[in-house]
């Protein structure tokens, strides 16, 4: 074999790579290069980064699923058992692409507005009836 290398020690004699030698064996007044200045072209359309990233994030997303009346009926009936007797609820709804779960304590019903209102912890949320998918 050659040796590249003839002033380091023994296993980096024949090293071509200098990524593989330890710093302390290499030249210290070898100049940096521009560093990343050399990739600075690339950044000037931010724009084209935030489409890239929607678009990676809108390939997740799910159409809304659409529940039978039998599912429908039996959403209603386990959520008006809950309201009665056991108020801590697990809520599974649509929202924008996804389906997001919350837990919390049922505060009311609004039948006329169609939201469900939940105590989570100390913060009150709303859910739309229509875009619940499961209730545990």
């Amino acid at each position: 074999m050659r040796i590249i290398n003839p002033d380091m020690p023994e296993p980096y004699k024949y090293e071509s790579d200098y990524r593989n030698i330890p710093r302390e064996y290499l030249n210290p007044r070898i100049p940096e290069g521009r560093k990343m200045v050399k990739w600075q072209a690339f950044k000037t359309m931010p724009e084209q980064y935030e489409r890239l990233e929607q678009y990676i994030q809108d390939q997740n997303k799910i159409d809304k699923p659409i529940l039978s009346d039998d599912q429908l009926s039996e959403l209603n009936d386990t959520l008006v058992f809950k309201m009665f007797h056991d108020p801590v609820i697990t809520v599974s709804y649509y929202e924008d692409g996804y389906i997001k779960n919350i837990e919390g304590y049922i505060h009311k019903v609004d039948n006329y507005e169609r939201l469900l209102y939940l105590y989570e912890e100390t913060i009150l949320r709303k859910v739309n009836l229509k875009d619940i998918v499961e209730i545990k």
